[in-house]
């Protein structure tokens, strides 16, 4: 850990880029010596960055040229060295960085913390006080419930993006610490069915109107237990907060247990049934066909992917249980099966017009008979995967998560047209 003391950073994310400028100019003027990066993503298919730097009088921008056209590319290359340097100038109070509106605050939170620059990660140089989030009101809640894909708006983070504009507009706002409303909705009941969503996949993070923030004090109504960039533990809970439980503007919360592993291909042929009517997937999978490893599934609008999420405790090469979060040790203790150790099913799903009878229906349908789970691993392994094929990002150096990779199923919008 470094002498110098951390200089404070706030994230903003959004895909509203006037607001997300907005709320960034109103932290800069109120505290001189704030400084605001943002870089630009509209061109990196050519494998080119505009860099924008804002402090005092200064204003610049620069054009960068990047070996490879991606966000892993950006953070490692640009990003992470230009806020080691930043937190050197004495003249630097605090760093303010605008997310381009494709990007996630997550993976860059997971670079700061693990990749390194030099011999050391970034975040030693720099205090993550809080990530705001953009919601621009009039638009919001047809990105969160569409099929709109980022490459359709022109707002691909890579050449290779596949991610639903669903699937980036719920991740900035679930992994917030305030969310920053700009402008309106079209109506009031575009209104309402917003704030439902908002209630269920975004319980606990306050709100804040943008035309009424102050950049000096907005800081303040960041709640004393927000998250600060903690990266999601896949095997911690899953609902965070205390979403409501009962059904709001046709917007619903259905959860799934199971302590029954899924028959990999009837899971891969249920799984559509979260995708159509449903506005979010988040959860964790045990595939019978897998059984030492938990899979994590998340859905938004018509994207639809599967990841790696490490390997169970019960597993024999799991990790110990004193490497993994105290949250993870209380669920896995709470469900022990005498047999298959804290292997489960979880999942949290956020209903629009699909009933939960059906998303019920078709996950238990996917389960193992009674005959088949009574033949064991054994024969288990030797059942067909669809989900079996895994690839690599390629800057897989600065993923969300080194254990997290997507599957050969994401985007299965595009199978059903």
């Amino acid at each position: 850990m470094t002498d110098n003391p951390r200089v404070p950073l706030v994230l903003i994310s959004g895909l509203a880029p006037g607001p997300n400028a907005d709320l960034a100019e109103r932290l800069r003027v109120a505290e001189p010596g704030t400084a605001v990066v943002h870089h630009d993503l509209r061109q990196i298919h050519s494998g080119v960055v505009r860099r924008r730097i804002r402090l005092g009088d200064r204003d610049q921008l620069t054009v960068l040229e990047l070996a490879h056209g991606c966000v892993s590319c950006t953070l490692r290359e640009d990003l992470l060295p230009l806020l080691r340097k930043l937190s050197r100038m004495p003249q630097v109070r605090r760093i303010v960085v605008r997310l381009d509106e494709a990007m996630e605050p997550e993976p860059v939170s997971w670079a700061l913390h693990h990749v390194l620059v030099g011999e050391r990660p970034v975040i030693e140089d720099v205090d993550l006080r809080a990530v705001l989030a953009v919601v621009d009101c009039a638009g919001w809640l047809a990105d969160s419930t569409g099929d709109d894909t980022l490459a359709e708006r022109n707002l691909r983070a890579s050449p290779e993006d596949e991610r639903t504009v669903a699937q980036v507009a719920l991740s900035q706002v679930e992994f917030a610490d305030l969310l920053v409303l700009a402008g309106a909705a079209t109506d009031a009941w575009s209104a309402a069915k917003a704030s439902a969503v908002l209630d269920r996949v975004a319980p606990s993070i306050p709100r804040v109107e943008l035309s009424k923030v102050d950049g000096k004090t907005v800081l303040d109504a960041v709640p004393a237990d927000a998250r600060r960039g903690e990266v999601t533990d896949m095997h911690g809970p899953l609902l965070r907060g205390e979403p409501p439980l009962h059904t709001d503007c046709g917007i619903g919360l259905l959860t799934f247990t199971s302590q029954r592993p899924f028959h990999p291909e009837r899971l891969h042929d249920a799984i559509d049934v979260l995708l159509d009517g449903v506005v979010r997937t988040r959860g964790r999978l045990w595939v019978a066909s897998q059984p030492d490893m938990a899979l994590w599934i998340e859905s938004a609008g018509g994207g639809l992917g599967v990841g790696h999420a490490g390997a169970w405790l019960a597993a024999p090469d799991g990790p110990d249980w004193a490497a993994v979060s105290p949250e993870r040790r209380t669920l896995a203790s709470l469900r022990w099966d005498p047999t298959f150790g804290d292997r489960a099913q979880e999942l949290v799903v956020v209903t629009d017009q699909a009933t939960p009878e059906e998303i019920e229906a078709a996950l238990n349908g996917a389960l193992l008979t009674e005959d088949e789970l009574a033949a064991g691993e054994q024969e288990w392994v030797r059942y067909p995967d669809p989900f079996g094929e895994w690839h690599e990002e390629p800057c897989e150096d600065t993923e969300t998560d080194p254990d997290k990779h997507d599957a050969n199923v994401s985007n299965r919008k595009d199978e059903s047209q």
